[in-house]
């Protein structure tokens, strides 16, 4: 029997904190750990340029396996971030993909976090 250990992987929802940026008065900025991967990034991102994605577009443009496209996009799926339709175009099936008004949202609060970070670094810059 295989045992099992003690500390178990986060949730994907969790988030993880940064320090406060010198001269931030807001303090320290929440980073979205379910958006801050390459792979769940660029889909949200390419969702958020089209109204929808079939998993091949998907696949193509982000140049990743079907396996770990199917894994990132079920992650965002389970968080509500985007939604999944199957359905078969004759004989072949096809799986589409959507930002929902959460996963909007939530693109958005991430990349607003990104743009705070980048500009406190920029003014923290020696002249």
């Amino acid at each position: 029997m295989a045992e099992r250990r003690a500390s178990a992987p986060a949730a994907p929802t969790e988030r993880t904190s940064l320090a406060p940026v010198a001269g931030d008065g807001a303090g320290a900025l929440e980073l979205d750990r379910l958006i801050h991967e390459r792979v769940r990034l660029g889909i949200l991102s390419a969702l958020a340029a089209n109204p929808s994605l079939t998993f091949n577009a998907l696949k193509q443009l982000l140049r990743v396996t079907d396996g770990n496209l199917s894994v990132h996009a079920r992650k965002l799926e389970d968080a509500g971030y985007v939604s999944c339709e199957k359905r078969f175009v004759g004989r072949v099936p096809q799986t589409d993909y959507r930002l929902t008004d959460d996963g909007r949202r939530a693109l958005r609060r991430y990349l607003d976090h990104m743009e705070a970070i980048i500009g406190a670094t920029r003014a923290a810059e020696p002249k």
